[in-house]
């Protein structure tokens, strides 16, 4: 009886608690299955939203490839405004860079690519922008933009493609020294012949202006002492070629006078 008596009140007990939290239990069982059905809801969008812009990007690069350069515009616009977040608006700002350059267009390229090197999503691409964008800038003369663009990214694997360029920019600023340096450092990058042409940068190298050193100056001051006055020179030629000419002249009558 009294065992009975246990059971009933333990059944009790669980009917009280039930009572008391099971609006809390199933709230919680409702959350619960509500989050699950709404992670595979946005899981299913994302999917949605990539393939959309997949789809996109492949119209894209065929506008590209045909060289249309209306569509493509319109194409690109459409990516960079609706699928911002996606692989395929950075590789769409690429492929808009490529077809700007080949239509002339440097700035547009130019700006489009520093777009993909501030706001872009995926460092790769980011990276890949920043050596093109860095070409295009000393295609139009600004070798100092250039050494900007590159200050403080050469922790990367394309350490040796940056390092290139800023031997370019600093080759078209004259600075030669520093040019050298940039290229040996670019050459001495691990994984370098992967990333560069490492015969055309040793072909840069060879290519340099020699540079007399300071210290074979100093040796020898008259080496590289410059012609004041040009026309002084030219008038102290004359007067030593006319006193040759006067002593020629002299030593002939001589010759004549008889003894």
């Amino acid at each position: 009886m009294d065992e009975t008596l246990s059971e009933k009140e333990q059944l009790d007990e669980i009917r009280a608690w039930w009572k008391e939290n099971g609006n809390y239990v199933i709230a919680g069982l409702v959350l619960g299955i509500g989050g699950i059905f709404g992670y595979n809801q946005w899981q299913g969008n994302k999917l949605d939203t990539q393939l959309e812009a997949s789809a996109l990007y492949e119209s894209l690069v065929i506008e590209v490839s045909d060289d249309r350069l209306e569509p493509a515009e319109e194409i690109a616009a459409n990516i960079f405004s609706n699928y911002a977040e996606t692989v395929y608006a950075d590789e769409a700002r690429l492929a808009m860079a490529r077809l700007f350059m080949d239509k002339g267009r440097d700035q547009d390229a130019a700006t489009v690519l520093q777009d993909l090197v501030t706001g872009g999503s995926y460092r790769e691409l980011q990276m890949v922008g920043r050596v093109r964008l860095g070409k295009i800038l000393l295609y139009q003369n600004k070798p100092d933009d250039v050494l900007t663009l590159l200050d403080g990214q050469m922790d990367s694997a394309f350490a040796p493609r940056y390092y290139e360029l800023i031997g370019d920019a600093h080759f078209a600023l004259g600075h030669f020294d520093e040019a050298q340096s940039a290229y040996q450092a670019a050459l001495s990058e691990p994984g370098a012949a992967q990333v560069m042409d490492t015969n055309l940068v040793q072909m840069k190298i060879n290519d340099l202006p020699e540079i007399q050193p300071i210290s074979a100056i100093l040796e020898d001051p008259l080496a590289s002492e410059p012609v004041e006055n040009a026309d002084d020179s030219a008038e102290a030629a004359d007067v030593a070629d006319a006193a040759d000419a006067a002593e020629v002249t002299t030593s002939d009558e001589d010759e004549g006078t008889p003894e």
